[in-house]
């Protein structure tokens, strides 16, 4: 039983690190929000999640969680590819998720993580005869990555989805994420740039990639290994709707080099510009006019600036 939500008047104030998590049918103080080591999740990775952000508007005094539902769904469908299930739905995930940023009372950008896992306590690495479960946890969040950052191409390769479901934000499979992450940084560099089995690129090292050539936006197809981005739909979207030419196709290295701009885009890195790859500056080396005015038009959706996409918002505070 879930337990009742609390007014958001009476807990609403700037928080520095979170107080609630949702553990085993519950809510609990962050400190209590503990899985046994015994646990296939911990063992294994044998778990998915998502990545969503909560957006302030100071004006309205109201938090934006953006594209709920997408992002629930996903979570879910990762199930589907576990051949399991867990006793929520995603609308019953919605009230719960509502419900822990009542209880924090955030008044500022937020992160939230939820989280559905084999908690199943043994020793053989399985997706029969087990238990999943879900968790959930949010956190104050400014800028993931910076919004302009320098990439180089990494040497290891974008997990296959017959190795491991690209499709899904599998847990396990981030490793092949954190491989990536540290020899940008080991380098000198702020993110990866990972290529494919065949060579093709990729993503980043956990955000969507776009480029720019000759005014039109292209992108990896979901055919490439690539995760089917919330984020990356959604900048497709927009960018129909502000009439720029959208293509997905696959995209050589050497494309990056030339391109007129790069982009990342997710959850975490929003819209960023990519100034430099492997030593070669994209472009002017700064945001691009494309790149700009998907950014701004980003930035003023999620805020709840822009009423023609108010349906991808989900208020927090009545």
């Amino acid at each position: 039983m879930v337990q009742s939500m609390q007014t958001p008047v009476q807990v609403r104030q700037e928080k520095k690190h979170p107080q609630w998590a949702f553990l085993e049918g519950k809510f609990v103080p962050i400190e209590d929000a503990k899985i046994s080591i015994m646990t296939q999740v911990v063992n294994y990775g044998i778990g998915a999640f998502g990545g969503l952000r909560g957006y302030w508007n100071d004006e309205k005094q109201q938090l934006y969680v953006f594209r709920i539902q997408d992002h629930l769904r996903r979570m879910l469908n990762s199930l589907k590819l576990f051949n399991n299930t867990i006793a929520y739905s995603a609308v019953e995930l919605q009230k719960i998720i509502i419900d822990l940023l009542n209880r924090e009372g955030y008044h500022e950008d937020v992160y939230i993580r939820p989280l559905v896992y084999n908690a199943t306590e043994d020793i053989t690495p399985r997706l029969y005869d087990v238990r999943f479960d879900f968790a959930c946890f949010t956190r104050p969040q400014g800028n993931y990555i910076e919004l302009q950052v320098r990439a180089c191409t990494s040497s290891w390769r974008r997990i296959e989805d017959n190795v491991l479901p690209s499709r899904g934000k599998i847990t396990g499979g981030y490793i092949n994420s954190a491989f990536a992450k540290s020899e940008a940084h080991w380098n000198g560099y702020d993110e990866a740039i990972v290529l494919n089995h065949d060579g093709h690129v990729a993503e980043g090292s956990a955000m969507n990639l776009f480029v720019v050539r000759h005014g039109k936006l292209i992108t990896p197809p979901v055919s490439d290994n690539i995760l089917e981005g919330i984020t990356r739909g959604s900048i497709l979207q927009l960018a129909h709707d502000l009439g720029i030419d959208t293509v997905e196709r696959s995209i050589d290295r050497t494309e990056l080099y030339i391109a007129d701009e790069v982009l990342f885009c997710g959850t975490g890195a929003q819209v960023a510009a990519v100034s430099e790859i492997d030593h070669r500056k994209i472009g002017t080396g700064k945001m691009g006019p494309i790149g700009l005015k998907l950014q701004e038009a980003y930035f003023n959706i999620v805020r709840g600036k822009t009423s023609k996409y108010a349906d991808w918002l989900t208020p927090v505070y009545a």
